[in-house]
């Protein structure tokens, strides 16, 4: 989860969050190198004393800041592609997890294990354990295995709603009266903090979402 000290992403938990970090880092390069070279031709550009009388046009520098900008795109464009099939596949799932967003809790169903279903509210203020996060703890955790594919299916009961967990690199949408899924490996144990990332209404951001990562025989008793 994030802290007060964490200025970056948080750490990945799964395949695909380690994906988006580098991708994150590799732009934010670029982005950095494009931003020194610019601010020296600016800082050159105030403090010269050059002058050229006779310059009409410069055709080969005009081709070359045409040129240089596409190539870059290309370099920031390919990777972003790749992730996004990444992000996409899906692969044979060990679990499926069923979440459908309500004002203001979530609802969950593993429809593989003779259809457990439960809800997750909030725990408020009031009744936080002292070890308890504020806003983010919940009174029914979803409990996954790890180091199994994990499929999620998401949908709403009522208003758009999003499901998200920025350690495992998952934001889907919950849509009233359409079913999005996506895909996860998570490769470590612990709890894993999210939100709903939708405002829709009052307390809209305070749908917390706790994931507990356990081995898949500490699972198998759970489920049991």
């Amino acid at each position: 989860m994030s802290t007060w000290a964490n200025l970056g992403l948080q750490d990945s938990a799964s395949p695909l969050m380690e994906q988006l970090i580098f991708f994150h880092d590799h732009a934010l390069l670029i982005l950095v190198m494009i931003t020194v070279l610019v601010g020296y031709l600016m800082f050159m550009l105030f403090f010269n004393s050059y002058i050229n009388r006779f310059l009409l046009h410069g055709q080969l520098i005009e081709m070359i800041w045409t040129i240089l900008p596409a190539i870059i795109l290309l370099f920031i464009a390919l990777p972003s592609l790749r992730l996004l099939y990444l992000l996409d596949e899906i692969n044979e799932p060990s679990v499926t997890l069923k979440s459908i967003g309500h004002q203001w809790y979530w609802s969950y169903e593993y429809s593989d294990f003779n259809n457990i279903e439960f809800d997750s509210y909030m725990i408020p203020t009031n009744e936080l354990a002292t070890d308890g996060f504020r806003l983010l703890d919940v009174d029914n955790r979803v409990v996954l295995p790890m180091n199994s594919q994990i499929r999620i299916l998401v949908t709403a009961a009522d208003v758009i709603h999003s499901w998200t967990i920025p350690a495992l690199g998952v934001k889907v949408d919950g849509t009233p009266g359409r079913l999005n899924q996506t895909n996860f490996f998570i490769n470590r144990p612990g709890l894993f903090y999210g939100q709903c990332s939708e405002i829709c209404g009052a307390n809209h951001s305070f749908m917390p979402i706790v994931i507990e990562s356990v081995p898949v025989n500490y699972f198998i008793k759970w489920i049991s």
